[in-house]
């Protein structure tokens, strides 16, 4: 099965109080979404890349260009219209679609999760993290799902066939398949808060 990864950098990021765009702020001298391409291109299972970036993001376009990588512009709406758009312009088959704000996340965990995806039968499959394990690190949360009498938090990762999804009605609601990983590699920075515990994080990881 063929993978594309589509990593989703047009978002202001305007919580992370920077001038500097989200995707191109650095963590261990390195910006976060050279960090989240690093990982994709050693994945065994991600056939292609291509970044999803905005009128908010030019200067991650051309970033990313000189790293070789396939760019497509999308309004810069929201997430779920760009995504929509996206999918509908390159009329993706497989995609695994990656937030640009993930720079924990390994090659492995990758693999991991777009095997689960092959063996389901579902046209989404919905990367979530228990909330537990953000709570406990201290991180931002943005929402908090119920599922089967668990408190689960959208990971940034998830996986769909483009070719069963109607893209007009494209939600996180559809039927899908829930796939719970419990790793701090989910941890998405949104405040320089989570900046700085991504930092820690990243460290200890190092050594």
């Amino acid at each position: 099965m063929g993978i594309t990864a589509l990593i989703m950098a047009g978002g202001k990021g305007t919580r992370m109080g920077y001038q500097e765009e989200k995707p191109l702020i650095k963590i261990d001298d390195k910006s976060f979404i050279e960090h989240v391409i690093d990982a994709l291109r050693n994945a065994k299972k991600v056939d292609r890349i291509i970044v999803a970036t905005s009128k908010h993001t030019p200067k991650t376009a051309n970033r990313v260009k000189e790293l070789s990588i396939e760019v497509i512009e999308t309004s810069g709406n929201d997430y779920i219209s760009d995504l929509r758009e996206a999918i509908k312009k390159l009329r993706l088959k497989h995609i695994v679609t990656v937030s640009s704000d993930l720079p924990l996340l390994k090659s492995e965990t990758i693999d991991k999760i777009i095997e689960h995806y092959e063996n389901c039968a579902k046209p989404v499959m919905a990367v979530m993290v228990p909330a537990e394990r953000f709570e406990d690190l201290g991180v931002s949360i943005d929402l908090i799902l119920d599922y089967k009498g668990k408190r689960l938090v959208p990971s940034g990762v998830n996986v769909l066939d483009g070719d069963k999804v109607k893209k007009e009605e494209f939600e996180i609601e559809l039927d899908q398949e829930i796939f719970i990983i419990d790793s701090e590699e989910f941890v998405n920075i949104n405040t320089s808060k989570d900046l700085i515990i991504a930092k820690q994080l990243l460290s200890k990881k190092v050594k």
